[in-house]
């Protein structure tokens, strides 16, 4: 493991914990002193009168409260005259209210029962305070500490996708996205997800990193995901849903936990498409370590380190450009989705046309037979118009499939009064990984840390975060590839020797076809050309030719020419050199202890990002680019009707300095028409910034360049002169290679740009939700979603000129429509003007019986409304149809249980800039069981994902997904 020293802001976080880890006389001052009033001791029991361990122990009103020890004890003095109330939660059990009414209550003895009732979790996501998730006004799924012990999935935060409403897509092993309600990518910039508080978004591209930084599971305490809009709440990009991740606190959760896991996957390895012989090993461990301090300071420390053979992009016969194949037997413009360097079509007539290259290639076929230039410029300038690519290399041999990912989390809490907490919180990543975007990235020794100060108390929070990633040594594979090449051979050379070997093949043929006479006869040509087979057999030859000086794979030149292209950045290399960061205030007050008769919430927020890629992904090489970006929010709530009503209703306003300001205002409701049974309401706006790519990015990615959506880029590269849509130039060129005659009115001029802005979506929402006899969790909801200003990209094709009548001028302007690379194609962030609707319904079924077992079932719909998408992208991306099901028992018999989840997604078609493919319907079995062994506070876990083995891919341009099979350890002093 090759890891690089983070910057110095990590190494103080984690000298602070050091120093706070073994308690000195300089905290003497924090014990009993005569100021405290109220003292409480105690144990907590199960109704088997066995001691419960780690049960949080709070004061109503105050954010003070300790945990029970392994022993079922604990001990709380309190800055307050009785009478109190003391609150008994903990997750799996029914919490318990004790009212305290004496000074010195040292005796209590509480026995908690098991929570069998479902749908009675507290959530804090649906609206920025606690209520009980049958009481949230919008959709929200719970992970609960349990759920996540108990999940079959190999890593929890993939449990995620067995959630109604949740589409997940994966990247590398350790790298997932989650996404919601439509327009799923593998960069997922509509959403937003937050580790305790902090938003995980990569400061540069600003989509979540998965669970690169977050917490090891032996510190995840729940996870909430709402999906649908909540810019009202949360702001800009919380679009399609918001994901939160609690992390323990060190407080309630006291004491040591380890765990160390193995397993095995890339079972039945195909290696003809670069997949490993034989299976691969696995290693995971993390480690947690909290305590507190007379309840005054507590810290704790977590670590982790994960190790994997990551799974192989295997679609290296797929081609991304069939529609430039004609009535060939090959198409020699093939790019192959997992294949690198084969990127960027070179028209071969282009060769034709140019006067000066034409005679070049002439005299070199010239020279090769014999036959008078003035002849063989003849068969050179009948080059057909034809798009070729150069020969790819398979992914396996340029990506970086050593997935590791090391993650440092500490925490440092020290109460200042029994009212307010301050924290200090780092998390930190490092690590390989692969990303699926315009291209295949390979995140080689990337780091990310973002850092924490909050303030809380009983009504308000304040926090400040920043978060700096560093590229380390990712690069884009695409590159890698296409500078192999280059290296082994120039373009210029290798299309040169393809042009000549192919027009010495219509010459030899022709020849043939005149009975030895090499004379150049048009009409003879012409014959040839029509002949797919012939035609065929000449691309062929030109290929196997112009390869003649490829590096093979493997070979010491290979690995020379790949280690060159990783040397440098972009443009010059393949590397990214980005340490771009964003800084993060906010703050919020609840009035609850001046308003009684409503809730009343009010809050605000500043950002800033500063861009620092040195240009290798924004246009940001003179020193870089900051943006600013403030907001402000107030809800308000109040209960009708006997409590029997709940409406809500929350405005936000919000302001990028490159865009206008945006009102996002929400309001719902909650009825209960009988206990236990209610119904909900809502409609909000939201809206969505463009992302820092969407305004500055300006990346080559060898097919196209990739340009932010502010004016500025436009005018940069004259995107608007002599330019086309991308689509009307492929139809132009499927019509030409298909009927040999250029018709130009088939081309449709790009003639003017709109600057890029803000997204906007009205979301309507109508759910219900209900527990019936006690067993039985109930909950439905349909939304309707409108778009106006719909963020997507546009391609256009810059010609060499204008179209101007003259047959040599216009000969030259269509040949260079049929190439297409970084220096004439652009892709541009822009708006779409249609409205665009989609719509949607789930619903789920959470069953448990008496004896503990418990099933659970949901279902999804997603459809995309409009049909009438034009020439934009606009990457709906999810299948129309789910299914989920969870079969389980965490007690089936003394220390043992199980837990199966089955899952079924139906296909669908994927669009993105790096692929347009079908994804094939999924359909995977995950299991496990475990045993627990209670005088070791430990349990042993079996598992597998992807039972069967049956492999397939989540999203476009994605690895294909095989079985992993593990087993695991864990030991943790709460264990119960």
């Amino acid at each position: 493991m090759n890891i690089k020293l983070p910057h110095l802001p990590l190494f103080f976080g984690l000298i602070l914990t050091i120093l706070f880890i073994s308690p000195t006389d300089g905290f003497s001052y924090i014990n009993d002193s005569a100021e405290m009033q109220t003292r409480v001791a105690g144990t907590v029991v199960d109704t088997d009168n066995e001691p419960l361990p780690g049960v949080n122990v709070t004061v109503r009103g105050k954010i003070v409260g300790t945990s029970t020890d392994s022993d079922g004890n604990f001990q709380l003095t309190i800055n307050q005259d009785p009478p109190l109330t003391l609150v008994f939660s903990i997750v799996g059990f029914q919490t318990q209210e004790v009212e305290i009414t004496s000074a010195n209550r040292t005796d209590l003895r509480i026995t908690m029962e098991e929570q069998t009732i479902m749908g009675q979790d507290i959530v804090v996501s649906a609206s920025r305070v606690e209520e009980s998730i049958l009481e949230a006004p919008v959709t929200i799924e719970k992970l609960d500490v349990l759920n996540i012990r108990n999940t079959a999935t190999d890593d929890y935060y993939k449990a995620l996708s067995n959630l109604k409403g949740v589409d997940m897509t994966t990247s590398s092993i350790n790298f997932q996205i989650v996404n919601s309600r439509g327009f799923n990518s593998t960069g997922n910039t509509r959403m937003v997800q937050l580790i305790d508080g902090m938003d995980t978004q990569a400061p540069a591209l600003n989509f979540p990193i998965g669970n690169l930084n977050g917490p090891n599971v032996l510190d995840v305490e729940s996870m909430e995901f709402i999906p649908g809009a909540a810019s009202a709440l949360y702001g800009p990009n919380a679009f399609n849903g918001i994901l939160l991740i609690n992390s323990k606190d060190p407080f309630q959760y006291q004491g040591l936990s380890a765990m160390v896991k193995t397993g095995i996957n890339h079972l039945d390895g195909n290696t003809n498409v670069g997949e490993p012989a034989d299976p691969q090993s696995m290693y995971d461990a993390a480690f947690r370590y909290a305590r507190a301090f007379n309840n005054k300071f507590a810290f704790k420390l977590n670590f982790a380190y994960s190790q994997a053979d990551d799974w192989r992009g295997t679609q290296i016969n797929t081609d991304k450009n069939d529609n430039l194949q004609g009535n060939l037997s090959v198409n020699p413009a093939f790019d192959g989705v997992h294949t690198y360097g084969d990127d960027g079509s070179f028209n071969i007539r282009l060769l034709a046309i140019n006067p000066a290259i034409r005679q070049q290639l002439a005299a070199a076929l010239t020279a090769q037979t014999g036959i008078p230039q003035s002849q063989t410029e003849q068969y050179v300038g009948s080059l057909p118009s034809q798009p070729v690519n150069r020969t790819g290399y398979a992914e396996n041999f340029l990506v970086d499939y050593g997935a590791e990912n090391l993650k440092v989390n500490t925490a440092l809490h020290y109460r200042i009064t029994d009212q307010v907490e301050a924290s200090y919180t780092l998390n930190y990543g490092y690590g390989t990984s692969v990303y699926t975007g315009a291209q295949r990235y390979s995140l080689k020794n990337f780091n990310v840390t973002q850092h924490k100060l909050e303030l809380n108390g009983d009504n308000f929070t304040i926090k400040g975060y920043g978060t700096f990633e560093d590229s380390g040594d990712s690069y884009i594979a695409d590159f890698v590839g296409f500078s192999v090449n280059e290296q082994a051979t120039p373009n210029s050379t290798w299309f040169g020797t393809y042009g000549t070997v192919f027009a010495g093949g219509l010459l030899q043929a022709a020849a043939q076809a005149q009975g030895g006479d090499p004379t150049y006869n048009a009409a003879t040509v012409q014959a040839i050309l029509s002949n797919p087979s012939l035609v065929s057999q000449f691309h062929m030859a030109a290929r196997s030719t112009a390869d003649a000086n490829r590096f093979a794979p493997g070979s010491s030149q290979f690995n020379t020419a790949v280690e060159n292209a990783q040397s440098d950045v972009i443009p010059n290399g393949a590397l990214f050199d980005d340490s771009s960061k964003f800084y993060h205030a906010e703050g919020q007050y609840d009035f609850k202890n001046e308003i009684d008769f409503m809730s009343l919430q009010i809050g605000a927020s500043f950002r800033q990002y500063q861009l620092r890629s040195n240009g290798t992904i924004f246009d940001d090489a003179d020193g870089g680019v900051d943006i600013n970006e403030w907001g402000a929010y107030l809800q308000a709530s109040r209960a009708l009707a006997e409590d029997r009503i709940k409406l809500t209703g929350s405005l936000r306003y919000d302001k990028n300095e490159n865009f206008d300001g945006q009102f996002s205002p929400r309001i719902s409701s909650v009825f209960t028409v009988a206990p236990n049974h209610n119904i909900r309401a809502s409609f909000q706006t939201g809206f969505r910034n463009p992302t820092t790519q969407g305004q500055y990015i300006d990346l080559n990615v060898i097919t196209a360049r990739l340009l932010g959506g502010l004016p500025q880029f436009a005018e940069k590269y004259s995107i608007t002169e002599n330019a086309y849509t991308f689509g009307s130039v492929q139809n132009f060129t499927n019509d030409l290679l298909e009927t040999g005659t250029p018709d130009i009115s088939l081309l449709e001029p790009f003639t003017s740009f709109d600057r890029v802005k803000p997204e906007q979506i009205q979301a309507y929402e109508i759910g219900y939700k209900a527990i019936i006899a006690e067993r039985l969790f109930f909950d439905a909801a349909y939304y309707y979603n409108i778009y106006n200003d719909f963020i997507t990209q546009i391609r256009v094709r810059k010609a060499s000129g204008p179209f101007t009548g003259d047959p040599v001028n216009d000969q030259a302007v269509i040949g260079s429509l049929l190439s297409g690379d970084f220096t004439n194609t652009y892709q541009i962030y822009t708006n779409n003007d249609n409205q665009v609707e989609a719509q949607g319904a789930v619903v789920g079924l959470n069953y448990t019986t008496p004896s503990g077992y418990r099933l659970g079932f949901n279902y999804n719909w997603n459809k995309l409304i409009t049909d009438d998408l034009g020439t934009f992208q606009y990457d709906f991306n999810t299948p129309e149809h789910k299914i989920n099901v969870t079969f389980g028992n965490r007690k089936l018999v003394d220390n043992f249980g199980f837990n199966i989840s089955y899952r079924w997604q139906d296909e669908f078609r994927w669009e993105s800039s790096f692929v347009n493919t079908d994804v094939a319907a999924v359909s995977t079995i995950d299991a496990q069981i475990n045993y627990a062994i209670p005088q070791y506070n430990a349990s042993i876990k079996l598992g597998g994902s992807n039972l069967t083995n049956e492999q397939y891919v989540l999203n476009g341009g994605g690895p294909e997904l095989g079985a992993i099979y593990y087993v695991s350890l864990t030991f943790d002093q709460l264990f119960r």
